[in-house]
């Protein structure tokens, strides 16, 4: 009878322990990249720049400075007018609205996992998210706000510079136009939605996507969407021809003949969340949408049963979004 007490507990610690492991397992399978086909899981995480390390400090300066619309001429537009994290990290207008109600004729793209984007835009002119985020700040249709002006509106409030000297801690000088973006960027870097039905499928979950989407999963691969729709952010991230409307994509950038209508592969993630669709936002919805790339990409009048199981394919792709508490800002 005294044995009792120890065996139970013995017992109890193996329960734990294998308890434990399996978590563990679940945990690390989770995290493992699982590629099938054309198909893959999002990473656990982004690439990070060697001269831009991931740090909390960084991340929260980061998220103060995009939701904060003193970044931007009026004071009213902020990163997160355009790219509404409520909204898919998108503004779901056609066309966004910047400084003095003006427009660049463009839709804005998600910023939900645009980390994993290495050209950055519609027409791809950026190269990475550091230099993607000065774009919009300074530009005139946007939050037209010069850099150095926009150095100065920062440096102007005292509460930033804690954050800034917590950041960038080996700057003598750190509030600078480099370390805005440096910080937004790192930020953007968290906005990462993981364990979409896709995801749970491709490691094993069986019932993750529904009949539908499995036929509509089918199709994709059978009319050749792939070719361009493919790998874990569900586009290849390069930029390809798409002769839809007047704008000429990256030629309005270079000049080139050969960039005319070169434009980056939309990525699939969240894309049920993210209408209007394509660089002028002038698909309203997923079928609209699909119908047009039927015919200008792939040549094909896709049939409406096509259509609908394309659809339930594009709709379980959303993921887990994560939260994000809104910061108070610095006071001037």
């Amino acid at each position: 009878m005294k044995r009792t007490p120890l065996i139970l507990f013995l017992t109890l610690g193996v329960l734990l322990i294998f308890t434990g492991a399996l978590l563990y397992a679940q945990e690390e399978a989770e995290n493992t990249q699982v590629v099938q086909g054309a198909f893959a899981t999002l990473p656990e995480e982004p690439p990070i720049p060697e001269d831009n390390a991931m740090t909390p400090e960084k991340v929260e300066l980061g998220k103060m400075l995009y939701f904060d619309p003193r970044l931007s001429s009026s004071g009213v537009i902020s990163c997160h007018t355009c790219h509404n994290l409520s909204l898919g990290g998108t503004d779901r207008l056609p066309s966004s609205l910047g400084h003095e109600f003006l427009t660049g004729g463009r839709n804005a793209p998600t910023v939900l996992n645009a980390a994993f984007f290495n050209l950055q835009f519609w027409d791809g002119r950026a190269t990475g998210l550091e230099e993607q985020a000065q774009g919009p700040i300074q530009a005139g249709v946007e939050m037209a706000m010069p850099a150095d002006m926009a150095v100065n509106r920062i440096a102007s409030i005292e509460g930033y510079l804690p954050y800034f000297e917590a950041a960038f801690p080996d700057e003598e000088t750190p509030i600078t136009f480099e370390n805005i973006a440096k910080a937004i960027a790192t930020f953007e870097r968290t906005l990462i939605t993981p364990n979409d039905a896709l995801d749970r499928y491709l490691r094993g979950d069986e019932e993750a996507l529904s009949d539908d989407a499995k036929r509509g999963m089918e199709i994709v691969v059978q009319v050749g969407c792939i070719a361009c729709h493919n790998g874990p952010m569900l586009s290849t991230g390069t930029l390809m021809p798409f002769r839809h409307g007047e704008d000429l994509g990256l030629a309005t950038v270079t000049g080139e003949e050969s960039d005319e209508f070169m434009f980056r592969v939309a990525t699939w993630r969240n894309v049920s969340l993210t209408a209007p669709y394509f660089h002028d936002g002038s698909a309203e919805t997923l079928e609209d949408a699909i119908r047009i790339m039927g015919s200008v990409q792939l040549n094909r009048d896709l049939t409406e049963d096509e259509v609908y199981y394309i659809v339930a394919f594009l709709e379980s792709l959303e993921g887990e979004v994560p939260e994000i508490t809104i910061p108070d800002l610095p006071a001037d």
